[in-house]
């Protein structure tokens, strides 16, 4: 019995003798009642919007070979694009590589000059050497301590009625652009 449907009565339609021999044939291939196979038919005719009477075009092969020529089509365009555009491409940089490799053994050839040994110098000459950049760091270092006492001695606490307390430096636009080209 068919599900959904039987409670349902049956009614009869007049329909040519081999018309009802095609369907009867045509309901046991795909294994349907007559009722629903029929059922089946006018549900896909509605949804898909088509009547018996349209014509779908191609067949399911046709359509088949249709795609497969495309498809051998888009290979042999890729085929030829490869062939055409990558192939010479890849030839240009493969060159370009070579060029940059020949250009570094060059430079390391010139690299590996000797430029002769380099001359000594005593322990004196080196001890004042390290002395005097002491000196000048230890200079550069108490130059920097005034400064920034100095920068200490013009900042000044503010106490506000409504906001919180902070401190304001009093300092020039022209101040604090040589204090920070100083730092530099």
């Amino acid at each position: 019995m068919d599900k959904g449907y039987e409670h349902e009565g049956f009614e009869t339609i007049k329909i040519k003798t081999s018309v009802v021999q095609q369907f009867r044939a045509y309901c046991k291939t795909i294994s349907k009642s007559q009722s629903m196979a029929l059922h089946h038919m006018v549900s896909f005719f509605e949804m898909n919007g088509i009547s018996p009477e349209d014509n779908l075009g191609d067949t399911i092969a046709n359509l088949k070979g249709f795609i497969s020529k495309r498809s051998n089509a888009q290979i042999a365009i890729i085929k030829n694009i490869e062939k055409k555009h990558h192939n010479p491409t890849t030839a240009i940089l493969q060159s370009l590589f070579e060029e940059t490799a020949h250009l570094e053994n060059e430079q390391k050839a010139q690299e590996s000059l000797d430029f002769g040994t380099p001359a000594l110098i005593s322990e004196n000459e080196e001890l004042s050497y390290y002395k005097e950049a002491y000196f000048k760091s230890q200079e550069a270092h108490g130059r920097l301590k005034r400064e920034m006492t100095d920068l200490l001695k013009k900042v000044k606490h503010v106490k506000n009625n409504f906001g919180i307390r902070h401190y304001r430096l009093n300092v020039t636009n022209e101040e604090l652009e040589t204090l920070k080209q100083k730092l530099e």
